[in-house]
């Protein structure tokens, strides 16, 4: 009786699990796509990060995420992106979807009105510390134990992150952190009002 009842579950929870890293990991290979792309001559992919207060560097608050200066930026990228997307992931994928695109399209407006004129800045960092930012705020907005033990573990782990929204690093968007970070928070206030569950 047991085995009936727990072969479909786990059969789910498996089928999930294996969708999550499919995504993800999927997310991740067009990241190293675009880096192995940029390889080639007179591609130059990196000039159309987000400039701010031009017109080119509005679809650069598109692109942006996907691109990266060098395989060591993309290196250091890889890995909290797939872990801190990975727990957002857990609340479910509609849920993850509309966190990403808000934080990529409000934490990069952010960078594009507020970014020091003549910049250029690229990198999945913004997304990361969006997430970050979202996995927080989530913990408190909710008043969901699990989630507060999943911001408390999250924040043990990379709560040194969050050095990285101030301007302490030369050639490091701090901006591009900062304002993700906000975009994460304001997305987890906007899918949880008023303290309500998130429903997935």
């Amino acid at each position: 009786m047991s085995d009936l009842a727990s072969g479909p579950a786990a059969r789910s929870v498996f089928a999930t699990i294996k969708a999550h890293i499919v995504l993800l990991l999927g997310l991740l290979g067009v990241m190293w796509a675009v880096e192995i792309l940029d390889l080639l001559p007179f591609i130059h992919l990196d000039r159309h990060g987000i400039q701010p207060r031009t017109v080119r560097g509005l679809l650069g608050i598109l692109y942006a995420p996907l691109l990266h200066d060098g395989f060591s930026h993309l290196i250091a990228n890889s890995l909290p992106f797939v872990l801190l997307g990975g727990t957002v992931l857990l609340g479910g994928s509609r849920v993850f979807w509309r966190v990403t695109l808000f934080v990529v399209l409000v934490g990069g407006l952010g960078v594009w009105l507020f970014g020091g004129r003549f910049t250029n800045h690229i990198g999945a960092s913004g997304l990361i510390f969006g997430y970050l930012g979202f996995l927080l705020a989530r913990g408190y907005f909710e008043k969901s134990l699990p989630w507060m033990f999943a911001a408390c573990i999250v924040l043990i782990v990379y709560g040194g992150l969050l050095f990285g929204v101030l301007p302490i690093h030369a050639g490091v968007s701090w901006q591009g952190h900062l304002f993700g970070f906000l975009a994460g928070v304001g997305a987890a206030r906007l899918l949880l009002p008023a303290g309500k569950k998130l429903l997935v």
